[in-house]
């Protein structure tokens, strides 16, 4: 079973623990839903962008969690 995650940065690419617990997805669309759901906790909790894996291969990023101006 493939499985999806989520990589938690601040602007400048470090790694930090997310605010909210994420899981493993077994879809993308699980995965882009759960973000959707938490981006503003995750982004109160001091993480800037994200990336999503699938099996540890990138599929994209990094996507600010910072609202557009």
């Amino acid at each position: 079973m493939l499985a999806w995650t989520w990589r938690f940065e601040k602007a400048d690419g470090t790694e930090v623990q997310p605010a909210v617990a994420p899981e493993e997805f077994t879809t993308q669309g699980d995965a882009e839903s759960w973000i959707g759901e938490h981006w503003k906790e995750l982004l109160a909790g001091g993480a800037d962008q994200v990336r999503l894996f699938e099996d540890g291969t990138e599929i994209y990023g990094p996507m600010s969690l910072h609202a557009e101006e």
